[in-house]
């Protein structure tokens, strides 16, 4: 009889918890590392795009270009400081058409133009070297770590439906990346091309002769970072995923020759999708995005395990982003999703679309000022650490966590998602020593059936902790409750730049660990547990 009773209790407990919730635990696995993330997990593009890119009747880029930026304004290079070295990659749709203004050059060093016929309706440009000393006066300044994608058409030819054919003339190239290494320029990585893998976007290489060209490129390299100290990473292909061109490559150009596959992510569609702010609120469509991460990982471990997976860009909705929700702070919801995901599956740096540029830049493209996802992905950068943690959770779907090592100190940093716009969520956070959990149930058990009982009844509660012991909190909401406000707020104050244009602090409210975690509705919370145990992270 007191059998039957326990188990009715525990099965009643099981499907309590499996219901949408108010209450939801949240159980970190702090005993073994998931998965590891690079330093620069957090990185940020420089893009091609002229100011006569349009989308949807708009025309969002402005002076937002490598090739025309103002490298000087005060706001960018605050910004960028402001991550202790934020890895910025350089690249996007139009690299395959830049042309280095390198002595040997036999191009006039001109801008990007409209053309009919030319790749996204552009003619080739030029980058001088002269620009290209005035970018690196910047990186230097600011400690950035560069990725700069090549041109990787030159010396090819249309032949059908998208598709280039013929090798590759690094000439350009070669004396490009040699004067870069004669003013000792620290390029942390080179990519070879941008949306080339697959079915391509405006062109497409086979993954054959893609591999042929990356083993030259890799010889190229070695030869001439011969004498340095350091050498770059070769990274490729910069496409959307393709799990078979994607194996192929790495099994054509063998051992050792590309570092790095990187692809890129729009899954919230073109930026005129009505939709858009539906699917940022919807946990089922977030989550459909996995299956490319893991997919990714999977075709790395069995084809390419000397290789490692980076998200070379991902802007959300394509096209420029949608001027509705991707300078707003929903926006931040998909964004921190995202990176939270990609680190699940050892995905080592995550590039976002842009620094500045489109609508969906961290920075205002006019007046340098930060949206309100710049404040997101420097809290991520600051806040959590390389070491990935494993997280269990009960109670409903639309409360999103992940967890990771704090990054430099002892203890975790949580970031947690709340996609409902009605439902406040009251969190327990749980360390997984001595819990087990029962998939699948939802009923968490330790070694000892009757304990576990106890356990599972204790969760509701309170834990029992040292009233000395704080909690760092910082929780972002839009101003005045609007999800579609262009200012978000950290624990109830705006977020701006100081009058000298500098980056606020990011102060966070110290709250003792037995208090309630309350997250709002439509809001994120960074939570900094100090003394977590975590054994993975010591």
């Amino acid at each position: 009889m007191i059998l039957q009773l326990l188990l009715f209790v525990l099965c009643s407990i099981g499907g309590a918890l499996s219901e949408e919730s108010p209450d939801v635990t949240v159980i970190v696995k702090g005993s073994d590392l998931a998965a590891e993330t690079d330093d620069t997990f957090v990185c940020a593009t420089l893009d091609w795009w002229p100011p006569d890119k349009c989308n949807y009747d708009q025309c969002p880029w402005g002076q937002s270009s490598v090739l025309n930026l103002d490298l000087t304004h005060p706001f960018l290079a605050n910004a960028i400081q402001a991550f202790d070295h934020l890895r910025i990659r350089v690249g996007g749709s139009l690299q395959d058409q830049v042309v280095y203004g390198v002595p040997s050059s036999e191009y006039p060093c001109l801008p990007f133009s409209k053309m009919s016929g030319g790749l996204f309706g552009f003619s080739k440009a030029c980058l001088s070297i002269e620009r290209w000393d005035e970018l690196n006066l910047l990186f230097q300044k600011t400690g950035a770590i560069i990725t700069f994608g090549l041109n990787a058409l030159r010396g090819r030819h249309r032949v059908h439906n998208g598709m280039w054919a013929g090798d590759w003339n690094s000439t350009n190239a070669r004396d490009f990346i040699e004067y870069t290494i004669s003013k000792g320029y620290q390029v942390d990585s080179w990519e070879f091309g941008n949306e080339l893998s697959g079915r391509g976007v405006g062109a497409r290489v086979g993954s054959e002769q893609y591999a042929k060209d990356l083993v030259g490129l890799r010889a190229l390299l070695k030869e001439l970072y011969e004498d340095s100290n350091t050498q770059p990473l070769l990274v490729a292909p910069g496409g959307f995923f393709d799990q078979q061109w994607y194996a192929q490559l790495l099994q054509d150009s063998g051992l050792g020759v590309v570092n790095v596959m990187t692809h890129h992510i729009y899954n919230l569609g073109g930026g005129d999708d009505s939709r858009i702010e539906s699917k940022i609120m919807d946990p089922q469509y977030l989550g459909r995005v996995a299956d490319t991460f893991r997919n990714l990982q999977l075709t790395i471990e069995r084809h390419g395990p000397w290789s490692s997976a980076w998200v070379g860009e991902a802007g959300g909705a394509y096209n420029s982003g949608s001027r509705l929700v991707s300078n707003k702070f929903l926006d931040s919801f998909w964004y921190l999703d995202q990176l939270g995901m990609a680190s699940k599956y050892n995905t080592k740096v995550y590039c976002r679309q842009t620094l500045i540029g489109g609508n969906y830049g961290l920075l205002d493209t006019d007046t340098f000022i930060p949206n309100p996802d710049y404040y997101s992905a420097l809290l991520w950068h600051r806040l959590m650490g390389k070491g990935v943690l494993s997280v269990d959770i009960s109670g409903s779907s639309y409360l999103r966590a992940y967890a990771h090592c704090r990054k430099g100190k002892a203890g975790i940093s949580l970031v947690l998602i709340n996609l409902n716009d009605a439902t406040k969520f009251s969190v327990t956070v749980r360390n997984d020593l001595n819990v087990i959990l029962v998939e699948g149930e939802g009923i968490r058990k330790d070694n000892s059936f009757i304990h576990g009982l106890k356990r599972t009844f204790s969760w509701v509660g309170k834990k029992a902790s040292d009233e000395s012991e704080k909690r760092e909190e910082y929780h972002l909401t839009g101003k005045d409750d609007n999800h579609l406000s262009r200012t978000v707020l950290l624990n109830g104050t705006p977020l701006e730049l100081t009058d000298d244009g500098d980056i606020p602090p990011l102060d966070p409210v110290h709250v003792p660990t037995n208090s309630p975690l309350d997250v709002a509705p439509l809001s994120v919370a960074f939570v900094v547990f100090p003394n977590f145990e975590a054994q993975a992270c010591t």
